[in-house]
């Protein structure tokens, strides 16, 4: 076993080394080149820092920015089952890009500059298990890989949190969320998630982007009832929306 990653190891580095022949130190994003002292970062350090963090005081639930004593309109009708959310960024041009690009583009290895961002969001306290918002069999195919799963192994490298991407599983596919209003959003994901082996675990939903919690609510509720502990979510963006109240 030890010479086996060894091999894997010899091979990563190989392709990481091909890779920076092939694409010689420009950013993803803006192409500008990439400096030097960032090493083999697809994301140039100009472009993270346009990712703007969502600014507090913060709902206590959905991590919506608010004001003090107004009710939440974001979280205020979602089932008990998910206990709250944060997302690192907002979902403003330059981190729409990088979503697209790992999303759409192929480039899955932008989840390491994403994930940069998120390390420090609250629900990662504590020994937490990561799980991944799973896709529908025909975007898997299409796309070749779960974005979300992507961004998940980064953080769990970043975190040290442990990767479970064998307790939820999508058992419908669904229609594309960007079009749909809230209320058609969670009449699209009723049902769409089934899960087995979450019995007493501290549950951290990874996605990319938040937009109304539908789809965590979702996700949340199947992993409620297969006995997990908790469920919290993640999200690298959180698509803007009015302030709450």
């Amino acid at each position: 076993m030890p010479r086996f990653a060894e091999r894997v190891a010899g091979w990563r580095s190989s392709l990481a080394d091909l890779e920076r022949w092939l694409l010689p130190g420009a950013c993803l994003l803006c192409e500008a080149p990439v400096a030097e002292r960032e090493g083999d970062a697809l994301v140039c350090g100009l472009c993270r820092s346009r990712w703007r963090s969502i600014p507090g005081p913060l709902c206590d639930r959905c991590g919506q920015p608010g004001f003090a004593g107004l009710e939440c309109r974001i979280c205020s009708g979602w089932p008990p089952h998910l206990r709250r959310v944060r997302s690192a960024v907002w979902l403003e041009e330059a981190a729409r890009r990088a979503v697209h690009r790992l999303k759409y583009d192929g480039w899955w290895r932008v989840a390491d500059a994403m994930v940069r961002t998120m390390g420090a969001l609250e629900p990662l306290t504590g020994r937490v298990c990561l799980i991944p918002v799973p896709l529908g069999a025909a975007r898997a195919r299409e796309r070749g890989y779960n974005q979300s799963e992507r961004i998940a192994t980064a953080l769990g490298a970043l975190t040290g949190a442990p990767v479970r991407c064998d307790v939820l599983h999508r058992v419908r596919e669904t229609r594309t969320q960007t079009a749909l209003a809230p209320e058609a959003r969670q009449a699209n994901l009723a049902g769409a998630f089934a899960c087995a082996g979450a019995a007493g675990l501290t549950a951290v939903l990874v996605d990319d982007v938040f937009t109304t919690g539908a789809t965590l609510g979702s996700a949340a509720a199947a992993l409620a009832a297969a006995g997990a502990e908790t469920v919290d979510g993640i999200t690298f963006a959180r698509a803007m929306e009015p302030m709450a109240g």
